[in-house]
């Protein structure tokens, strides 16, 4: 049910490299010579040695990658802006790890960025996506490696044969992690305020508390609060580790402005900190 609702925003929208100075009708100075255009936008000033990799030529290799490689798979893709881009390619494995207190799933997922205004690298990296959620986790610290030639005479992509890199993060990676969700699980949260008043302090996410002179909780922190409750509110049981985690992650994903690579090493560093209270 929830793999047929993904986001599925176009991505292959229209993208070029062009002169300034064709633009503006006058000269650019050295290293600003060229803009890239997306949708009809000017997105980013470059120079003449900047090749440009359009979506179509990077999220089509990357896709071909699954398709060589044989794995059935349900894709999503975002685009914040006509700037960043994302393809999730969430993959249909017979091993699929259960969460003991729902019936969502625990899938990997293979995540692909690419930009435009340069506020992202072309990338890839193995994470993980929950069944009964919109949001990735992105604790895993696999990457998919590959070389990349932003030059003017040569816009090459050179990436890897998928299926070994993936046969070894479902043979080690993915086993360990999803062990740590189900120790997350068996930890029952007392104190949800402590839990979130910690976490906050560890990461540095935001304030917790209202202000200096206030130490109820703030807004955000009493919508984590709300999150936490909303996570079992149907369901005759305590909130726990695994729970307090997903709240920070949907709230990471969905409330608070970052772009795709602080998402992921905030998930990381928040997936890190709940995990040392095991």
């Amino acid at each position: 049910m929830y793999l047929q609702k993904l986001q599925q925003d176009e991505i292959f929208v229209s993208n070029e490299m062009k002169s300034l100075a064709s633009i503006t009708g006058m000269p650019s100075r050295r290293g600003l010579e060229n803009v890239i255009v997306s949708n009809g936008k000017i997105v980013n000033v470059v120079s003449n040695s900047y090749g440009h990799i359009p979506n179509e030529l990077f999220f089509k290799q990357a896709e071909q990658l699954l398709l060589d490689a044989q794995l059935a798979y349900h894709k999503r893709t975002i685009n914040r802006d006509d700037r960043s881009f994302i393809t999730d390619f969430i993959i249909d494995d017979t091993d699929q790890f259960s969460l003991k207190n729902e019936m969502g799933k625990i899938l990997p997922m293979l995540r692909f960025k690419n930009s435009y205004d340069g506020r992202e690298k072309t990338s890839g990296h193995f994470g993980f996506y929950r069944e009964v959620c919109t949001n990735g986790l992105h604790v895993s610290n696999a990457q998919i490696h590959f070389s990349i030639k932003h030059t003017k005479n040569s816009t090459e992509l050179l990436l890897p044969k998928l299926n070994g890199l993936f046969q070894r993060f479902m043979n080690n990676e993915y086993y360990e992690i999803t062990q740590k969700f189900s120790e997350m699980e068996e930890i029952q949260l007392i104190d949800t305020r402590a839990f979130v008043k910690d976490i906050l302090a560890r990461t540095k996410l935001f304030r917790y508390d209202c202000s200096d002179t206030n130490d109820d909780p703030s807004k955000k922190s009493r919508t984590l609060l709300d999150l936490i409750d909303g996570e079992v509110k149907d369901s005759n049981r305590k909130p726990t580790l695994w729970d307090g985690y997903n709240a920070f992650n949907w709230m990471l994903h969905n409330s608070l402005k970052k772009t795709f690579t602080q998402q992921e090493k905030l998930d990381k560093l928040i997936f890190d900190e709940v995990y040392a209270m095991v």
